[in-house]
């Protein structure tokens, strides 16, 4: 593989750790088209913290050489010498949760321009069955002129990273890979097992490949909406749910999943592309698509049960002071992408009440784009009437939430990772 020339589109939470991965053996190319994330590659420095600034410092080139290590840029000519093209973008859904494959389209339009004769375009972003070679395909012989299996090939390697996990990192989980040939299919195997240490599984279709990703945060997604269904209704019956999973948990089988938030771009989004491509074959999926609408309306049920507990201690409603601990979409992360957080403090503020929005992972800025939320690094110095803990981040485990409540005020433990006597409600 002394000729193996690889670009890596888009340098996300994805793209990044595999770039420098692969950067670590080959010339890499990592192209995005932010050019304020280029400049602060560059830098040396990864503002999603997957990759710490020495990893990432150690392979950075500072010209396009195309030798071992990693050039970031935005300019697409700088793609013209490689081989691979690995695709990392979003693949998010639309304000109607359908698929939006925007991300997907202009990336292979992108990489159709630079195509070559015996290149190979792999994909890694989350899709249902079939977009690989029924959607991007024909974007890439569209866009080059050349003809996909007789002039360039493809293939297909779901990401699997978990943001903010430094144990799980991209080289230490176990990756499956794919081809549009047999050949093309060992070819790709042989690539990311050349730098990926956990090992590979080799699918025997693209499609295989892209199912399997699909189905294995839909699992996720089902197991949790369960555990969520049974908090609702412990809590009508005034159990706590913790209590009945740690006490279910000593059986050897027994799934250990928890309640809670569930949001992100993976968990919270793939199970609609799976769905949308049942219907387009005539199948309404039932569990798949009831799992969601129950873990989508957990927000409503966090903010709505936290308001109950005001009442019942005889706390004011209307301006009422709410302190929120964390919106990224899950702990030691500062991804916000499709956080569900933002559903508690959406219908909080539809009570009337001032919600004061605390996160040292997040970016405010961040947030105030996407949500159009405004949030602080800082933590408050008031009180206030509650404190709904959203995200079990580590600068939360130490808090004197005595300190920041009022008299009868309320703690509301969304993540159950405070102890039970301390807080007045939890999932």
């Amino acid at each position: 593989m002394d000729s193996t020339k690889i670009a890596v589109i888009g340098l996300g939470y994805v793209g990044l750790p595999l770039a420098r991965l692969f950067a670590t053996k080959y010339p890499v190319i990592g192209f995005d088209i932010n050019i304020n994330r280029i400049s602060e590659l560059r830098s040396g420095k990864d503002s999603t913290l997957e990759v710490n600034d020495q990893e990432l410092q150690e392979v950075l080139l500072k010209e396009n050489t195309m030798e071992q290590g990693l050039f970031c840029t935005d300019q697409i000519d700088d793609l013209k010498a490689c081989n691979y093209f690995v695709i990392t973008v979003p693949t998010p859904v639309d304000k109607n949760n359908r698929p939006d494959l925007t991300p997907l389209f202009k990336s292979s339009e992108t990489v159709g321009k630079v195509l070559k004769k015996g290149d190979v375009v792999i994909y890694e972003s989350t899709v249902y069955p079939g977009v690989t070679e029924g959607e991007c395909i024909p974007v890439l012989e569209k866009i080059s002129g050349l003809k996909f299996n007789n002039d360039f090939f493809a293939g297909y390697s779901p990401e699997r990273i978990n943001p903010g996990d430094k144990e799980h990192t991209v080289e230490k989980i176990l990756k499956v890979t794919s081809g549009s040939t047999p050949e093309i299919g060992e070819k790709v195997d042989a690539l990311y097992k050349s730098v990926i240490t956990a090992g590979t599984h080799l699918a025997p279709t693209i499609k295989v490949a892209e199912a399997a990703k699909v189905i294995e945060n839909s699992q996720r997604d089902i197991n949790i909406a369960f555990v969520n269904e049974l908090a609702k209704i412990f809590n009508l019956m005034d159990i706590d749910t913790h209590d009945v999973l740690e006490a279910a948990g000593t059986k050897w089988n027994f799934l250990p999943f928890k309640p809670g938030l569930v949001g992100g771009h993976c968990i919270g989004v793939d199970p609609y592309y799976l769905a949308q491509r049942a219907q387009e074959f005539g199948y309404h999926p039932e569990i798949i698509l009831a799992g969601r609408r129950l873990n989508d309306s957990m927000g409503e049920h966090v903010a709505t049960e936290v308001i109950k507990l005001m009442l019942k201690n005889d706390l004011r409603i209307k301006s009422a002071k709410i302190l929120v601990l964390g919106i990224t979409f899950k702990e030691n992360c500062p991804d916000v992408r499709n956080t569900r957080a933002v559903d508690v403090i959406n219908h909080f503020q539809d009570f009337g009440v001032d919600v004061t929005v605390y996160d040292p992972w997040a970016n405010p800025v961040e947030v105030k784009h996407e949500y159009d939320l405004t949030t602080t690094r800082q933590l408050p110095n008031e009180k206030f009437e509650s404190i709904v803990l959203c995200v079990a981040h580590k600068e939360f485990l130490g808090l004197d939430f005595n300190g920041l409540l009022k008299d009868n005020g309320i703690l509301y433990d969304v993540k159950g990772i405070l102890d039970k006597e301390d807080t007045h409600g939890r999932l």
